[in-house]
């Protein structure tokens, strides 16, 4: 059996932010080889993944960033089990290393990102890593990026909710401002789309079922139960489409007007948000 040093257990835990315990017992394993040991760890990692995997990840991290010229926005979020993980800085840090990630590499969707390369091994690889350090189930959940001619990000204090939006012009006076409040507007408000003809079908039709359920409850004759459900989605319009809410900062006004007061075209063209638990 080789002697372990503790020079050498703080060399493998340089290499692979495992701990000290698990770093000597690699080492002891592998008979002092540390190449082996990191593919020991590695497998710990894959071996905690898989008794994992039945596990609840409601907790996490949810991030976004614009790029260096605002013209890309990018929002990502990692699940883990416990709140607890969710806040330890490492587990920031490494959400935040994807996104960027993400950005740089312009990686269009959640699988792009996973099979990106990151440090030379892949970011699933990566997490998997984690996985084993951390030994609590990860789940990279969802990335997505969009683009435009200026984007904003916003993330709530907290981590847990973040939204990205991308505007049709960017030379506008406070520009800055009407982004900033439009993002924001998105992360407290939730809205399913920019405006009402963004409405997918399914979501039109679901809504129109709901109205004429709850007319029908309500003991409405049945020749009203269309006009009611239509009235409905009208107002499901006015509370879940962007351009169509209310204002969060002044509700006599609609976000569309809100733009208009800085440019009477100014309007989004794209939009994200994540929420953990949504």
């Amino acid at each position: 059996m080789a002697n372990i040093t503790a020079a050498e257990v703080n060399k493998l835990r340089q290499q692979t932010g495992a701990g000290m315990m698990d770093c000597k017992k690699a080492l002891v394993e592998s008979d002092g080889d540390m190449e082996k040991a990191i593919e020991i760890l590695r497998k710990k990692g894959q071996k905690v993944a898989s008794s994992r995997a039945d596990r609840e990840a409601n907790e996490g991290v949810v991030l976004a960033k614009v790029n260096t010229g605002a013209t890309k926005a990018a929002i990502i979020m990692l699940n883990c089990e416990t709140d607890f993980v969710a806040k330890n800085q490492e587990i920031i840090d490494f959400t935040r290393n994807m996104l960027d990630l993400g950005l740089e590499k312009n990686c269009a969707n959640l699988a792009e990102l996973k099979a990106a390369d990151m440090n030379g091994r892949s970011v699933e690889a990566n997490l998997t890593d984690l996985i084993g350090k951390t030994g609590e189930k990860l789940i990279l959940a969802h990335f997505d990026m969009i683009s435009g001619a200026k984007t904003f990000a916003y993330i709530h204090p907290g981590n847990r909710v973040a939204s990205i939006a991308a505007l049709n012009k960017a030379e506008v006076n406070d520009i800055d401002q009407a982004g900033k409040d439009v993002v924001m507007q998105i992360a407290a408000m939730a809205p399913v789309a920019i405006s009402k003809d963004d409405v997918a079908p399914a979501i039109i039709e679901k809504e129109i079922e709901i109205g004429k359920d709850q007319a029908r409850q309500e003991g409405k004759p049945e020749e009203l139960v269309e006009k009611i459900a239509l009235g409905k989605l009208n107002k499901f319009y006015k509370e879940s489409t962007l351009l169509n809410q209310e204002f969060i900062k002044e509700s006599k006004k609609t976000v569309a007007q809100m733009l208009a007061d800085y440019d009477k075209d100014l309007t989004v063209v794209a939009f994200k948000r994540f929420a953990l638990g949504q």
